[in-house]
C-alpha cells in the first residue's frame, strides 16, 4: 500500500469529491481511501485548495482523481511525484501536477518540515 499527502481539489468542493471518491473505491472493491486534512494550501496562478491523504493504489487514486475532477468540473492537485536524482535537503518535499480534467495545467512544488508533522506549503509553482 502506498499513500500520499499532497493531493487537492478546489476549495469548496472537498468533502464531495473525496465522499466520491470512496464511494467510487468502495463499489469497485479498490483498495483506496481518501481522508480531508481540515486545511488548504493557496497558489497564485490556480486558486485555493483544500488538501486531503489517500492510501492505497497509486494508479487508481491517479485515475480516480482525474475522473473526479472532470466529473465536478474542478481543479485538483495530483502529488506523490519526486524527482528521479537522489537530493538531500533539510524539509520533505513533494511535486505535483495540478490539472483541470484530462489537461495538466501547471506544476506545483511543495516542502514541508523535516521534524514533526508541518503542513505543507507551497514553494514555487508553474503555469503550463
Amino acid at each position: 500500500m502506498k499513500d500520499s499527502e499532497t493531493f487537492g481539489v478546489e476549495e469548496g468542493s472537498g468533502r464531495e469529491v473525496v465522499d466520491w471518491l470512496n464511494g467510487q473505491a468502495e463499489a469497485r472493491k479498490s483498495k483506496l481511501e481518501a481522508r480531508l486534512y481540515g486545511y488548504s494550501v493557496e497558489t497564485e496562478n490556480f486558486g485555493r485548495f483544500e488538501m486531503f491523504s489517500w492510501i492505497g493504489d497509486v494508479q487508481a487514486a491517479r485515475k480516480m482523481i482525474i475522473r473526479a475532477s472532470k466529473r465536478f468540473k474542478v481543479k485538483v492537485i495530483e502529488g506523490g511525484y519526486k524527482p528521479r536524482e537522489r537530493v538531500l535537503r533539510m524539509e520533505r518535499f513533494d511535486y505535483a501536477k495540478v490539472r483541470r480534467g484530462d489537461r495538466v495545467i501547471g506544476q506545483i512544488e511543495f516542502v514541508a518540515s523535516r521534524f514533526g508533522r508541518g503542513q505543507w506549503t507551497v514553494k514555487d509553482e508553474e503555469r503550463r
